[in-house]
């Protein structure tokens, strides 16, 4: 075994040194050393995957709500406990909950109670639902063995409602507004930034002042009107659509920018050329031979753009202008923060506020790493 991977490592090294070594495997292996960057791709690997399997992760569905419990502080999961027999082992539990009123403020507050314990189970059965909308289940990872026992890992919200189960399926919704707005700018922006680049003369002109306009308009300001504009009597669904697009359609410029500098500096090179008198049509050269030449290059730009777009949601519909309940994003998780008497009483409701912002800086550093590794002859 130790003899193939040394064999493995030296042929590695002889395509290397010999130029074999294809464009990916180089890409990869530049992204590999990045060790920052190497980390950001399984964290957001994993907050992917957490919105795939969102109905399965969460305790509770995002609507489930429990009157008794409003602002409840956050229970936390402990590992380790006895049996009746003293013996220590892996029991997973949370305790339970006590009321206390707060004389200053004359409010009902739920304190930590050490003597209740509710035991926690995993692949509990629960009510019938539906994984990502079409696979019906009827168990959850985690939860409690009691039917009534409160469970809040993260505490809850001003109705009684777990805020970590309305994080989880808030992933899916930002996340993938994030994805959804990136394939479709990167579409508008290799489509139009290319043919830009190609052709030139008129249709140059036109984009590239297109694209001045749009860029010259306050982001901010363009956001608020364009979403404000969307009737009130859509939707949740078409709220989700229009909100994608109005992303995509400001967000399509930088990218267009880039791939028509590209285009540019590729159709005067001696295989673009080639292919031309070859009798090759414009579409093969331009899908065959020219965008395969920088397509690392559009997909760390496609990685460095997510972020925007998640942060641009999040703006908007903590502003209110975005998606609204009942739909549940980071955006609409975080309005139930805007209240400072709120903070002061439940701080908790600003954890999707953290969730954003490790996920921003996992992209940026993947992106870097992608932009880094896309050069393999770089260094």
């Amino acid at each position: 075994m130790a003899t193939d991977t040394m064999i493995l490592k030296e042929t590695q090294r002889k395509d290397r040194a010999t130029g074999r070594e294809s464009q990916w495997k180089m890409i990869w292996r530049r992204f590999r050393q990045h060790r920052l960057a190497l980390v950001s791709l399984w964290i957001v690997i994993g907050f992917y995957l957490i919105a795939i399997f969102a109905e399965f992760l969460a305790p509770y569905a995002p609507s489930h709500y429990n009157s008794r419990y409003t602002y409840a502080a956050p229970q936390g999961i402990h590992l380790f406990d006895t049996d009746e027999q003293g013996n220590w082992g892996f029991r997973p539990f949370v305790y339970g909950y006590t009321t206390e009123i707060d004389q200053a403020a004359m409010r009902r507050t739920f304190v930590l109670d050490p003597d209740v314990k509710h035991r926690v189970q995993f692949f509990i059965e629960t009510e019938p639902y539906r994984l990502a909308g079409f696979i019906p289940m009827q168990h959850r990872l985690f939860g409690v063995a009691e039917p009534r026992a409160p469970f809040y890992v993260l505490g809850a919200d001003r109705l009684g409602r777990d805020l970590l189960s309305r994080l989880i399926h808030g992933t899916r919704i930002s996340l993938s507004i994030g994805l959804v707005g990136v394939v479709l700018s990167l579409f508008f922006g290799v489509l139009i930034g290319g043919f830009s680049g190609f052709y030139g003369g008129w249709f140059d002109s036109i984009v590239q002042r297109t694209i001045e306009f749009i860029r010259s308009l306050p982001t901010i300001p363009l956001w608020l009107g364009l979403a404000a504009a969307m009737p009130r009597d859509w939707g949740a669904l078409q709220t989700y659509f229009a909100i994608t697009i109005i992303l995509s359609v400001v967000g399509w410029t930088e990218l267009a920018r880039v791939v028509r500098g590209r285009f540019l500096a590729l159709r005067t090179e001696d295989f673009v050329v080639a292919a031309q008198l070859d009798g090759a049509s414009d579409y093969r050269v331009i899908m065959r031979h020219m965008v395969p030449s920088f397509m690392s290059h559009i997909i760390a730009a496609a990685t460095l753009a997510i972020p925007g777009m998640i942060l641009a949601e999040t703006a908007l519909s903590f502003l209110g202008l975005g998606l609204q309940a009942p739909i549940v994003s980071w955006g609409t998780l975080l309005q139930e923060a805007q209240n400072i008497r709120t903070l002061a009483s439940a701080p908790w409701l600003l954890l999707p506020g953290v969730v954003v912002v490790i996920v921003i800086l996992a992209m940026n550093f993947l992106g870097d790493g992608l932009r880094d590794a896309a050069d393999p002859y770089g260094r």
